[in-house]
């Protein structure tokens, strides 16, 4: 029964313990395994990331990924985080080659490579190379029926947008100018100051962010001419409005500083920020979120905060303590978007 694992941290072997966990249980996979030979998780020369070749590597991550892929539900997504490395001088484009060799094993697509840009990358003393900002996060999926809540994602910088397209002073007023200086009839006056007065109004009261206004003989005509919708608008009432509605264009790049490690005992520790966009966008409220590398516990604090169930499976009996006390401090929060 998936109950017995729900809102823990479960210390053992990632790979023993995703084999109990039943088939099409689990919303979401989202983790970050260590990267190759590049930091001492204290969990010994067995453990994922302390193989003496790539190939090994590999090898040993994708049998933790068959499994998370198994757990997963139709409607879910695996996401996994993974940081390149440098060999004699050059990178091997290791998070790439497991991203491919994973699309080769399993019956899965990928969605998004999504590049997290961080802001405060680790400075490099080579002077023969540009310093490492980027990592991907892979977005697996077992079927089209994905949940992908693209509303939810980054949704404090569309409000954000729409309240500063609120405090614009005088929107709208070049317009009312072009209207006049503009060969329109009369008739063709009065109803784009109507339609532009209207507009405006919606700018005020916040549904829409801000809008686009095309006048006949003013402005050029759309997509070089060709008769189509906003053209025909043009010709046939004078003017066209285009209507904003504020929401950023949801891209495949998150920006974010690294997370400060300063009260976290853990070596690598992944941006709370990042996580919790990615769950809002591919979750509902009480879906399982499941971490099998789960370290310091930031895939499970950011479920809790956000009304969601956690699996967290972790090796090393200091990191399960280390998350468990995380989660003991974690308040579920209510999100304001005010």
């Amino acid at each position: 029964m998936i109950n017995n694992f729900l809102n823990k941290v479960i210390q053992g072997d990632n790979l023993e313990i995703l084999k109990t966990i039943p088939n099409n249980s689990i919303d979401l996979v989202i983790t970050s395994p260590p990267y190759f030979q590049q930091r001492d998780y204290g969990n010994g020369d067995n453990e994922i990331g302390n193989e003496k070749t790539e190939k090994e590597y590999l090898n040993n991550l994708l049998n933790v990924f068959h499994e998370c892929v198994r757990v997963t539900k139709e409607t879910g997504t695996i996401v996994f985080n993974l940081g390149d490395k440098y060999i004699n001088g050059g990178l091997q484009l290791i998070p790439y080659k497991f991203a491919i060799k994973a699309l080769e094993k399993e019956n899965i697509f990928l969605v998004n490579n999504i590049i997290w840009n961080k802001l405060n990358p680790t400075p490099r003393q080579d002077k023969r190379k540009l310093v490492q900002a980027t990592e991907p996060f892979f977005v697996f999926a077992k079927t089209k029926k994905y949940k992908f809540k693209m509303d939810d994602y980054l949704k404090h910088l569309d409000i954000l947008n729409r309240k500063q397209s609120r405090a614009t002073n005088g929107i709208g007023q070049k317009y009312f100018d072009l209207i006049a200086k503009s060969d329109l009839t009369d008739f063709e006056k009065e109803n784009a100051k109507r339609e532009l007065t209207n507009a405006i109004n919606l700018v005020l009261k916040g549904e829409i962010s801000s809008f686009r206004m095309k006048i006949r003989g003013i402005h050029k005509l759309a997509y070089g001419g060709q008769a189509g919708g906003r053209n025909n608008q043009i010709n046939n009432n004078g003017f066209t409005i285009i209507k904003i509605t504020g929401n950023k264009l949801k891209k495949d790049i998150i920006e974010s500083p690294v997370e400060n490690t300063k009260d976290i005992n853990h070596t690598a520790v992944y941006p709370l920020y990042i996580i919790q966009e990615l769950i809002k966008l591919l979750t509902d409220e009480g879906d399982i979120v499941l971490d099998p590398f789960n370290g310091s516990g930031t895939s499970c604090v950011a479920a809790k905060i956000l009304h969601r169930n956690y699996i967290g499976i972790e090796i090393n009996p200091e990191y399960v303590k280390l998350a468990e006390k995380r989660l003991s401090k974690t308040i579920i929060k209510q999100e304001l978007f005010i």
